[in-house]
């Protein structure tokens, strides 16, 4: 028996005890994170799948795990060895998570999971459906917490606060926009428990999860004052006396459960989606709720002036770093030995050698040959390839730097090519450039322009089975909404809205022949006005990410005319942006890479 059937073993002696027929097992943390820190990965720890999205149910007689296209290379590989059968979301005869479970429980039986780490909406969907079969629910229960084994411990890093000359607008006023937004609604108290949603609005940072600067936080803001439920431990005097002076309160992290049920507001904002079952099950019974979209998440992603600035001297510096982490990988590949893991590690280094660089923006991919086919792979001591002068190897990566956070992919030639790889980085380089270039009327959606990036692939009867863009965060999450392209709304998600001037996205189409090769280019795009005609407001976007595509790895004759000149326009910016940065050697390598085809 494997250690992840072990595991299953101990968990179904726990569920006998409690008396809960299947336990559900999502990847959140207790505030709906998409990353979460070492204390939450529960899905993680009873299945043994380390991809950042998915969840299992685990019954007496099976153990399920749900994955998304991103991950089902990888789920089948981490699964094959364990009982954990796995479910592929979206594929023909695929049941739902919900469907099985209605379908798995007969009546009378049990559900549990544990409320924190389950989002109200969710809940309030299964307590509707398992009324329907007169099955039972019980959400107070973290079994996986009782059979795991040293556990690691809750995080409790330091706080600290971001200036105004970074984020461009004081925590008093931005509290001051919610106010209005909730003063409009009708309510006088807001529970809000995203932890970027609570690091922008408040001005502050830190490090409770790996690769995002935000903070375990809980907040409720009511109509005069605001009170910030955290890990005390991580707060001074300074940054605890700053927010004081804008009405923001400290509490202790697990108090905001208590404290909920005695609050005198009794018109209560709250986003279902968004914040866990027991915090709105903790609201006092009279309290009126007003259930409601989070307005924070528009807020966040409409950059200001100053952010705009900023992300694009971000992108400025990580441009040259990751500019010279390609020559430098061009240069010494079959010379020295190099591994996907150390690669991803001399790309650190380069980045961390520019001014004001915080880390990672998430855990470096990168992918040689057939890894890149595993459209979310992660090196590991068992899986790490060298990297050899041949083939292509994918570096999807970011940085954290106090002007922003970047998200790129280069897909980067080693050596000699098959024409088919040629052909596919081409055609997917053809949509990332033809998206980039859009000129659109205010009001469309990423779900109208999506289409864009993949009509080069969709031509020949190919795809990609990921979303072509999320939206990105200023310093904080590399993932983020509404903003986003794909081509069809994905149940439970809102990252549809209609761009506005300032959003920053990312375009990042991809093609992946499994077993082979992969190929992504991505670029961030910056919102902007395309000034107004016949009455009508237009929009487009400005690339902000400075890195050339390879050119080895281009078919020219796939490329128009208007191809090539949006590739050598591009080229050309990058060349005037990030040459200053470079050596006089580098420099001479860029203007090749950058020559005009």
């Amino acid at each position: 028996m494997n250690i992840v059937d072990e595991r299953l073993s101990k968990l179904r002696r726990v569920m006998k005890e409690h008396k809960i027929d299947a336990y559900y097992v999502p990847t959140d943390d207790f505030h709906m994170s998409e990353y979460v820190g070492d204390f939450f990965k529960c899905r993680r720890y009873i299945t043994g799948f380390t991809g950042s999205a998915g969840c299992a149910v685990i019954s007496q007689d099976a153990a399920g795990l749900w994955v998304d296209g991103r991950y089902f290379i990888q789920g089948e590989e981490q699964t094959k060895d364990s009982s954990v059968t796995l479910y592929k979301q979206g594929e023909p005869g695929v049941p739902e998570v919900h469907d099985y479970i209605r379908d798995l429980l007969n009546e009378g039986q049990i559900l549990g999971f544990d409320g924190r780490s389950v989002s109200a909406a969710e809940a309030a969907e299964f307590g509707e459906m398992l009324e329907k079969k007169h099955c039972g629910l019980i959400s107070d229960v973290d079994l996986v917490g009782e059979i795991w084994e040293d556990r690691p411990a809750l995080s409790c890093e330091p706080a600290w606060e971001l200036d105004t000359k970074w984020c461009g607008e004081e925590r008093k006023d931005k509290l001051s926009r919610l106010r209005k937004k909730m003063e409009e609604a009708g309510a006088d108290g807001m529970v809000i428990g995203t932890l970027d949603d609570i690091a922008w609005l408040l001005n502050i940072r830190g490090n409770d999860v790996p690769c995002n600067p935000v903070v375990l936080s809980y907040l409720f803001v009511g109509r005069e004052k605001a009170v910030l439920f955290v890990r005390k431990g991580a707060f001074d005097k300074k940054l605890e006396e700053s927010l004081g002076k804008d009405g923001v309160e400290l509490a202790d992290y697990d108090e905001i459960y208590t404290r909920l049920g005695k609050i005198e507001e009794r018109k209560i904002w709250i986003t279902e989606k968004q914040i866990n079952a027991r915090l709105a099950s903790s609201l006092p019974g009279e309290a009126v709720r007003i259930k409601r979209e989070d307005p924070i998440q528009l807020m966040k992603a409409v950059k200001n002036p100053v952010e705009v600035s900023n992300m694009k001297m971000a992108h400025i510096r990580d441009g040259a770093a990751v500019t010279r982490f390609i020559f430098w990988l061009k240069q010494n590949v079959g010379k020295m030995k190099i591994t996907e893991m150390s690669a991803a590690d001399k790309l650190y280094e380069f980045r961390s050698e520019q001014d004001n660089f915080a880390g990672n923006s998430f855990d470096p991919i990168i992918a040689y040959g057939e890894h890149a086919a595993i459209c979310h792979y992660f090196a590991t001591e068992e899986t790490d390839y060298e990297l050899k002068p041949q083939g292509m190897v994918l570096a999807d990566t970011g940085g954290q730097y106090y002007e922003g956070t970047t998200d790129i992919t280069r897909t980067i030639v080693l050596g000699p090519v098959t024409e088919e790889e040629k052909k596919f980085f081409t055609l997917v380089l053809k949509g990332h450039l033809r998206l980039m270039d859009a000129k659109f009327r205010s009001g469309v959606s990423g779900i109208n322009l999506d289409y864009i990036a993949r009509e080069p692939l969709w031509r020949i009867g190919k795809d990609f089975n990921h979303g072509t863009g999320h939206g990105v965060g200023y310093f904080l999450n590399v993932h983020e909404g509404p903003n986003g392209f794909r081509w069809k709304q994905m149940a439970g998600r809102k990252d549809s809205d209609a761009f506005e001037p300032g959003m920053i996205t990312s375009d990042e189409p991809g093609y992946y022949a499994e077993g082979k090769f992969g190929i992504r280019h991505e670029n961030l795009i910056l919102c902007k006005s395309a000034g107004e005609s016949d009455g009508m407001e237009f929009l487009e976007f400005e690339p902000i990410t400075m890195v050339p595509f390879d050119l080895e790895g281009i078919d020219p004759d796939l490329l128009g005319a208007e191809d090539r000149e949006l590739l050598n326009s591009y080229h050309r910016t990058v060349y005037e942006k990030i040459a200053p940065l470079l050596s006089v050697e580098e420099r001479a390598m860029l203007k090749d890479a950058t020559r005009p085809i």
